[in-house]
């Protein structure tokens, strides 16, 4: 697939490179320009399998994929054409070490005209797709997947924060981080009210078994006097007459 994006490139012009997740806030390339760019028929999705930089075997994370349908924005990239060859080999070691995506050239529309870019696509017939995926499945990935670049949460908040960033908005993704607060909340409230039991029970046993306090009666010589009897501490003896 490599040698067929290079024909496709053909060498002569600058070579464009679409970014609509990792590679915008990490590209490993050096680029000439970048531009906002929105990419119509294909949209952002969080629903690809990742077993090592995101992920193990044991617990599988999560990578963004460009899957058909819908629209999406990110960023184009502009690399000489003198140093496209070398960024396409860096790129698709990085990109395609098992053949996971489908390298498309895709239209792009930028606010100075619009360019062909490369595109790295996945196939929902592909085994790395995941389908879709309930709030708690992404909820105990993002808690648990971690991989060889780090977790699958830290990737999707990095990805939010730098769209964000360029002043790109994806309410999906916002949506998905935040279901990891939404449940660190419900943990955070179980653990005060938990603490808060403890301490009531706390309370209450030390309260258990414990004399009353001494209550003065007026009129009586003695202050620390109660309105209880007090335990003897031996016989009791009697005046004779």
């Amino acid at each position: 697939m490599l040698e067929q994006a290079i024909a496709d490139w053909g060498g002569r012009d600058d070579l464009w490179l679409f970014g609509y997740g990792s590679l915008i806030w990490r590209p490993e390339f050096d680029f000439a320009e970048r531009r906002p760019a929105w990419v119509h028929g294909w949209h952002r999705a969080l629903k690809m399998w990742s077993r090592i930089n995101r992920g193990s075997v044991q617990t599988p994370g999560l990578v963004f994929g460009l899957l058909s349908g819908g629209s999406c924005r990110g960023m184009v990239f502009r690399v000489p054409s003198a140093h496209g060859l070398e960024t396409l080999r860096r790129l698709w070691l990085r990109e395609m070490p098992t053949g996971v995506y489908d390298p498309r050239w895709l239209k792009c529309t930028t606010p100075e005209g619009p360019v062909h870019a490369l595109a790295f696509t996945l196939s929902r017939r592909s085994p790395n797709f995941t389908g879709e995926l309930s709030d708690e499945r992404y909820r105990h990935i993002f808690t648990h997947a971690v991989g060889r670049y780090g977790s699958s949460l830290d990737y999707a908040r990095q990805t939010l924060l730098e769209l964000r960033r360029h002043s790109i908005h994806d309410a999906a993704l916002a949506r998905l981080v935040a279901l990891t607060h939404e449940r660190q909340e419900a943990q955070e409230r179980q653990e005060r009210q938990e603490h808060q039991e403890r301490q009531a029970e706390a309370g209450t046993a030390a309260d258990c078994g414990l004399p009353p306090a001494p209550v003065y009666v007026p009129g009586s010589p003695d202050k620390s006097s109660s309105s209880f009897p007090q335990q003897s501490s031996g016989p009791s003896k009697e005046k004779k007459p």
